[in-house]
């Protein structure tokens, strides 16, 4: 039997070992490029994008509410002003169980359903990562309760915000308005404008008159704080702070005492009131009666009060003043006179006899005068003076519609006041294409009449004849 060499060939075994050796030192060379490359790019390259991400989580932005300016009558009395309220806060995100916590806070700051109900709704609509308001108005019980009981509420705080407060409810309410809590109308209207962000930390904006009017001016600019957080969201110093600036504060040309006379004379009545100072135009009290406390919609109006404003007969929440169109009465007879007079129609000494009654030439009807027995011979002058309806009846007849019209538009009817409010009609002005387009009628000839004489049912008009009022 032939024996095999049995001896082991070490030189094939030490190459095939420096060869393995290479390749993983090879490899190892190449991880270690691939992980210098990478720590490179990430220390150097993205060193700015990185140190970016890393102060968001660790440094945040606090945006810092500006104070609201305040409203102040002529005399410097204050019309709406700001008070310090406090109200619980919840971010879900940082809550285990939102329902829970909830039912948990009912006997700590006296919860209901409504507030429930409340905080439901806002936070359908808000963002993730908001602080959501889930009772606002805190009593100083309520937060003192709160703070001791705190440690069993994470993602729940109390906060202290300046609310809206009207110190004489209803007496100004059609002039001064409201601010209430902003909607998504509001933010798509704010974002279109370009100033949704001077509103990061504002939860009201004007709605209705000055507050609404003047809102660029009353808000002011927001200001914010840099502060470094913890990794349990907790503030642990403050980095920077850009104070923000107060709204601008407003003086109005009313006069508090003469508004809230007006309107307790006013009471129990449907009804409006302007004073103005004849020599300057400034308006000293506007009263619309009857009103409504502003102060229900600053912290949201409940649906059973709102309803019941909306649906009450007196209709409060129509601004009378300005958003009312009445017939101008007696009061457009001045206009009327000085319109005959620049056009030529009359002269200072034109004269005419009032019987106590107009005919239109050609119709037996009869328009009576206020004055039963009438005035008596009259030219323009005494024409005013006592208010002689007849007078006006025969000039408007004269003027025709074109010119009276024309002349008309040129005092202001049929166009806005120009008031600062948004709440306003700009009332109508009748001409031919109105009367057409509005009854389907043609003008006759006796249409400027009726509508220059237009006042309170003549009481002593006989059965024959016809009242101001009639629309053909």
């Amino acid at each position: 039997m032939k024996l095999q060499n049995s001896f082991r060939d070490y030189t094939a075994e030490s190459s095939l070992f420096v060869r393995r050796a290479l390749v993983a030192f090879l490899g190892i060379l190449l991880l270690t490029g691939v992980l210098i490359a990478n720590l490179y790019n990430v220390q150097i390259v993205r060193f700015d994008d990185y140190q970016t991400r890393s102060n968001e989580n660790r440094i945040k932005l606090v945006p810092i509410p500006p104070s609201r300016g305040i409203i102040y009558d002529r005399n410097g009395t204050p019309l709406a002003l700001n008070r310090t309220i406090y109200q619980l806060e919840m971010m879900p995100e940082k809550v285990d169980n939102v329902q829970q916590t909830l039912d948990a806070l009912r006997d700590v700051v006296d919860l209901t359903d409504d507030d429930i109900a409340g905080f439901k709704k806002e936070r359908a609509r808000s963002h993730r990562f908001t602080s959501i308001p889930v009772k606002v108005n805190l009593s100083e019980v309520q937060v003192a309760r709160f703070a001791v009981n705190q440690y069993r509420f994470p993602g729940v705080e109390v906060k202290g915000y300046k609310r809206r407060y009207y110190p004489y409810n209803s007496a100004l309410t059609h002039v001064i308005g409201y601010v209430s809590k902003i909607n998504d109308k509001d933010v798509d209207r704010l974002d279109k404008e370009g100033k949704l962000a001077n509103y990061a930390s504002t939860h009201d904006i004007g709605k209705l008159g000055i507050e609404r009017y003047y809102e660029d001016v009353l808000h002011g600019q927001t200001g914010y704080e840099e502060v470094e957080v913890n990794n349990r969201g907790r503030v642990i110093r403050q980095l920077k702070e850009v104070p923000p600036q107060a709204g601008r504060d407003i003086y109005l040309t009313l006069d508090l005492k003469l508004q809230q006379y007006i309107e307790t004379l006013l009471a129990g009545s449907r009804a409006a009131v302007v004073v103005t100072d004849p020599r300057t135009g400034a308006i000293l009290a506007l009263v619309s009666t009857p009103s409504y406390d502003p102060n229900l919609f600053v912290d949201g109006i409940s649906s059973k009060d709102y309803s019941a404003l909306l649906n009450d007969p007196n209709t409060p929440l129509v601004n009378r003043a300005t958003q009312g169109v009445y017939p101008p009465a007696s009061t457009v007879k001045p206009y009327v006179a000085v319109s005959a007079l620049s056009a030529g129609v009359i002269t200072r000494n034109t004269s005419l006899f009032d019987p106590g009654w107009w005919q239109l030439p050609g119709s037996e009807k009869r328009y009576r005068d206020w004055k039963k027995w009438g005035h008596g011979h009259l030219n323009v002058t005494k024409a005013l003076e006592e208010s002689a309806d007849t007078y006006f009846y025969q000039v408007a007849y004269d003027m025709g519609i074109d010119r009276l019209s024309e002349w008309m538009s040129k005092f202001g009817y049929g166009h806005y006041t120009g008031i600062d409010l948004s709440e306003e009609r700009s009332g109508n002005m009748p001409t031919r294409e109105w009367k057409l387009k509005r009854f389907k009628k043609p003008w006759y000839q006796g249409t400027p009449f009726r509508w220059a004489s237009a006042r309170v049912l003549d009481r002593h008009a006989d059965p024959d004849e016809q009242s101001a009022d009639d629309p053909d």
